[in-house]
């Protein structure tokens, strides 16, 4: 094996080199032309930016009500993560403390992705019906708080 023969590996692309000599096609200015401020380091525009206009999303006016701010956000557990829970009680503080969840927002939901596989008393704010029944197929419970 020589040098000139190695290649990246299957799928994988080398950086670009750029500025090492005018032999290499990107020498010199290094593919960003000549003078202005997209040729200087860190230099560009941000997105939406218009020259100095006042761009488009300050001129329309901002209108009706968006209730992001007031909804509530919910922690999806799914069932595969219940088979990690160490007590036969498992709730938010519980998830927490086995660190299946990081926290619980506004509270969790349990949604039916994968298989559980032990008996469980789930306290949730909100099931989704799948979740509900392979639950208390397998004798545990469903309490919602």
């Amino acid at each position: 094996m020589k040098l000139d023969e190695l290649k990246p590996a299957q799928g994988k692309t080398m950086k670009k080199r750029v500025g090492r000599g005018i032999g290499s096609g990107l020498g010199k200015t290094s593919g960003r032309g000549q003078k202005g401020q997209k040729s200087r380091s860190g230099g560009g525009v941000r997105r939406g930016f218009e020259g100095g206009q006042t761009p488009l999303y300050r001129r329309l006016p901002k209108r009706g009500f968006n209730n992001e701010r007031f909804a509530n956000h919910y922690t999806e557990v799914t069932l595969t993560m219940l088979n990690k829970a160490t007590t036969e009680v498992v709730d938010s503080e519980s998830l927490i403390k086995d660190g299946i969840i990081a926290k619980a927002k506004d509270g969790i939901v349990v949604i039916a992705t994968g298989k559980l596989e032990k008996k469980l008393t789930v306290k949730a704010v909100k099931f989704t019906k799948a979740a509900k029944e392979q639950i208390e197929a397998l004798g545990g419970k469903t309490e919602v708080i």
